[in-house]
């Protein structure tokens, strides 16, 4: 199914937002075996202490009412670079039946903008390796891989 971009709006998160947010971040191989409707009290909660910090967002793309991407994006203050404030693009995802739309492409550009307007000298994401094409996709957008990423489960 394709769709008319155009009429692509960007938003913070609402709690109504969740079931379809949560079908997002189930909807591939890794997100189903982490995610799904039986963690929604969790996802209650990370929303309200999302909106509760300041420069936290949950940023949803919308087409008419229905929900058709979703990201978070993080505002993060540093010490490094001469205090830099930089931005952190988090769970970046498109509903499938949308992709090849220019959705992500317009979602990731609408986070860039806020973190300029925020004052961020720089965006950085992380992707899975387990994800080549999104990837790719990150490459495409002007990102590079210039650190190496590690992550310690808990």
């Amino acid at each position: 199914m394709k769709c008319h971009t155009s009429t692509i709006s960007f938003r913070q998160a609402t709690r109504e937002d969740l079931p379809e947010i949560v079908k997002l971040l189930s909807d591939d191989v890794l997100g189903s075996a982490r995610d799904g409707m039986q963690h929604m009290p969790a996802y209650e909660a990370a929303l309200i202490d999302v909106q509760s910090q300041k420069g936290n967002y949950i940023i949803v793309a919308v087409i008419g009412n229905k929900t058709v991407g979703v990201l978070q994006l993080t505002l993060i203050p540093g010490l490094s670079r001469a205090g830099m404030l930089r931005a952190q693009i988090e769970s970046v995802r498109v509903c499938k039946h949308h992709r090849g739309n220019n959705i992500g492409h317009q979602l990731i550009t609408h986070a860039i903008n806020e973190a300029k307007t925020a004052g961020c000298g720089l965006v950085q994401l992380t992707s899975d390796k387990q994800r080549p094409d999104a990837i790719r996709f990150y490459e495409k957008l002007g990102f590079h891989a210039s650190h190496e990423g590690m992550k310690l489960t808990l």
